[in-house]
């Protein structure tokens, strides 16, 4: 292409992503110069062991240890070590020098995000990071750029493949938590620590990211209410079945009158709900704006080649800009979150417990919700095996978090209550 820009590319991290990524640079190249306006060099690749084992074969030349000298000479810097630190140093000074970053790194993007787009924004870089949340899935960029002329009112999803793999299994099989988290661990799905996944950690700082995009505001991981799946058991899969429900880790961006929500957690949605055929480790996002309406995002949630294609489009949209010498930054918050409380927000419940099986019980449970001003939409017992207790799901009408919590503190202190079993929220329509 006759004027074509040259961009030199710096890659850190060599691992299943990186290596794709690098892939594709030097396969693609003429297909990228075309579609960017740029050719893109690949200069170096950083990594921590010059020895280690790649998923592609590469040039040994292109491999170093100095991640430092890499970035200094480098047009473009794609960050995809992972970690905090030294990821973190290394983006911000690629980005000090003006040199834009395309990133995957969800939990550093949620913690300081903001701080890294204003060093972006002070030199004229870029900072894009569309591989930080869902994969392969597109969702970043038509947030912030599709849908800017529009008000996102709620962005829903199941962001995390980990946790879907595990609910979507014990929903189709049965089995027990414990159990599919070893078959997903065996899979690959899982990691030897899964804790980041079950725990609704990995969920919740893509939370925070979509809502700093969606509201146009800041948000960091750690004001994100955040509840996992280990307390799930097979008995409440099966009795959300019987009652035309799934169960599913939800990342939940709200806008209300109030302020903004943000939370995650496992949550029941009717089985007609389009985010309740989302199966295995798949992703998907659903977003309500007010003049879009309704759309959903679906897609391969993690993996080295979805992720890759993540990157490199933001690797493309970034050349683009650069070769047309208006480059902008990515991602800004028109003010200071206003997150309102999460005892404030309004949800319904689905309450799962045993109680002694005598005369009056079902009156004093009911007598209990009334006096917190909670509603019950229905109430399924099933009989008492033997001298046992009976099993009670309950299902609320809409009420504040905290008149629902302070309900279930008090059937917890209610002596026909044996156990409360399970607490879940019920979302969607």
């Amino acid at each position: 292409m006759s004027g074509e820009k040259s961009l030199k590319v710096a890659l850190l991290g060599c691992g299943t992503v990186g290596a794709q990524v690098a892939r594709i640079l030097i396969e693609d190249g003429g297909a990228l110069a075309a579609r960017s306006g740029a050719s893109l060099e690949l200069t170096g690749i950083a990594v921590r062991n010059l020895e280690a084992k790649r998923d592609v074969q590469l040039d040994a030349k292109l491999f170093t240890l100095d991640a430092e000298a890499l970035i200094d000479s480098a047009d473009v810097v794609i960050e995809l070590l992972g970690g905090m630190e030294p990821a973190g140093a290394y983006i911000e000074r690629a980005l000090a020098r003006g040199a834009s970053v395309i990133t995957g790194n969800k939990a550093l993007i949620a913690a300081r995000g903001a701080a890294l787009n204003a060093v972006a924004a002070s030199t004229g870089a870029q900072l894009r990071y569309e591989a930080a949340v869902a994969g392969a899935i597109p969702i970043l960029r038509p947030i912030a750029d599709s849908l800017a002329g529009d008000h996102i009112n709620k962005v829903m999803g199941i962001v995390n493949g980990t946790t879907n793999f595990i609910l979507d299994a014990m929903d189709s099989t049965g089995a027990a938590f414990d159990d599919v988290l070893a078959e997903a661990q065996a899979l690959g799905y899982a990691e030897a620590d899964p804790t980041a996944d079950v725990g609704g950690l990995d969920a919740a700082a893509k939370a925070a990211i979509l809502a700093s995009l969606a509201f146009h505001t800041t948000v960091s991981s750690d004001q994100v209410h955040t509840e996992g799946i280990t307390e799930v058991s097979a008995a409440d899969v099966t009795a959300a079945a019987a009652a035309g429900y799934v169960i599913k880790l939800l990342a939940i961006a709200e806008k209300l009158e109030a302020g903004i929500s943000v939370r995650v957690y496992p949550s029941l949605i009717k089985r007609d709900h389009p985010l309740a055929s989302v199966r295995g480790a798949f992703n998907a996002v659903f977003v309500e704006a007010e003049n879009a309406g309704d759309l959903m995002f679906y897609g391969a949630g993690a993996g080295g080649n979805p992720t890759a294609s993540a990157v490199m489009g933001d690797v493309v949209a970034v050349a683009r800009q650069l070769s047309a010498g208006a480059p902008l930054p990515h991602g800004s918050a028109d003010s200071a979150a206003q997150l309102i409380d999460f005892s404030a927000i309004s949800t319904r419940y689905w309450i799962g417990l045993t109680v002694f099986d005598e005369p009056g019980v079902l009156a004093r449970i009911a007598a209990i919700f009334g006096e917190h001003g909670v509603s019950i939409e229905s109430m399924n017992q099933q009989a008492a095996l033997g001298d046992g207790p009976a099993a009670l799901r309950i299902l609320t009408h809409r009420g504040t978090e905290a008149a629902l919590a302070s309900t279930v503190a008090a059937l917890k202190a209610l002596d026909a209550v044996d156990t409360v079993l399970s607490v879940m929220r019920v979302e969607g329509n």
